[in-house]
């Protein structure tokens, strides 16, 4: 009666290999499924970047004009002046810029796909607003350069960077384990590579 020899204990190498394939094909299915929403928004919004001569016409610019009470203006305080644009004419996005003279005060405000800047009179209190919005594309097209957009997202942006990297990096690293598409899939690798470079070098100004 004869037993079956039993199979060889992996090497220290080979076992290292396995789990590095392991963990590597764990973090870039679990990073893609996590980063899912952010790739294709940040896909979306780089196509319609590329091309924002398509939504030019979707941008509206109004004029309102109005008063304030001549208290606030004696000695401006910012946020009192803030407030009441906010409560009075609505105005939404961040305060990006006040500016006090002896005759007029103007204050500017932004936020992706929007502006607003009004120009108070320091006599009589009257002051006009322009609000341009640019639409809905124009916001999704700041929101991806992180343009008037807070602290908040462009943190979400370096999140997205490193997030991309690292299902890049781990795609990379797997198909060094598939020993039979190894050569097939680095070489396509060097071509897109080498593609971007010579298009680059060709037809950059």
């Amino acid at each position: 009666m004869t037993t079956a020899s039993a199979k060889p204990a992996p090497s220290p190498r080979a076992m290292l290999r396995q789990r590095t394939a392991r963990l590597a094909r764990w973090l870039h299915i679990y990073l893609s499924m996590v980063s899912f929403a952010i790739i294709f928004f940040f896909a979306l919004t780089g196509l319609t970047l590329n091309h924002q001569e398509w939504f030019e016409r979707a941008q509206k610019t109004t004029l309102a004009r109005g008063s304030m009470p001549l208290d606030l203006l004696q000695k401006p305080e910012t946020p009192q002046l803030v407030e009441h644009f906010r409560s009075a004419n609505h105005v939404r996005g961040a305060l990006s810029d006040v500016r006090t003279e002896s005759d007029e005060i103007t204050v500017s405000f932004k936020g992706p796909g929007y502006s607003a800047d009004a120009t108070i009179e320091r006599a009589s209190g009257h002051y006009q607003l322009v609000e341009t919005r640019s639409g809905f594309w124009a916001v999704m097209n700041d929101l991806h350069k992180g343009r008037d957009t807070g602290t908040a997202w462009k943190w979400l942006i370096d999140v997205s960077a490193v997030l991309l990297t690292l299902v890049s990096v781990t795609g990379l690293m797997l198909i060094f384990f598939l020993y039979k598409k190894r050569t097939v899939g680095l070489s396509v690798a060097a071509v897109g590579l080498l593609l971007s470079a010579f298009l680059y070098m060709l037809f950059v100004p």
